[in-house]
């Protein structure tokens, strides 16, 4: 083995840390690691998005007052837009504020 190899080599041993589970990591995420796809609310429970549910409506709005995004609630595309009507909906007949209130 040549040095720069040999360095190289003993450098990325080092840098491997075993994490709670006992497999080694570099750092890095695993590669075939199982990820949970989120399922949409809407398509499983057969639920409508409608802007007189205001408790439901709450449950996609950030405390700011922002919509969350279907990426992070796993909401399909179809859903997310009725979900997103029915919010702005919602705040134009004062069922929810745009903003919180500051005090």
């Amino acid at each position: 083995m040549s040095f720069f190899v040999k360095k190289r080599f003993e450098h990325s041993k080092s840098q491997q840390s075993v994490s709670v589970d006992g497999h080694k990591r570099n750092g890095k995420f695993r590669k075939n690691a199982s990820v949970r796809r989120k399922i949409c609310r809407f398509c499983a429970d057969k639920i409508v998005a409608d802007y007189k549910n205001v408790s439901l409506l709450r449950t996609f709005i950030t405390e700011n007052g922002k919509i969350f995004s279907g990426h992070i609630t796993g909401t399909c595309a179809s859903h997310q837009r009725e979900l997103d009507t029915a919010i702005k909906r919602a705040r134009m007949l004062a069922l929810l504020s745009f903003t919180t209130t500051s005090s």
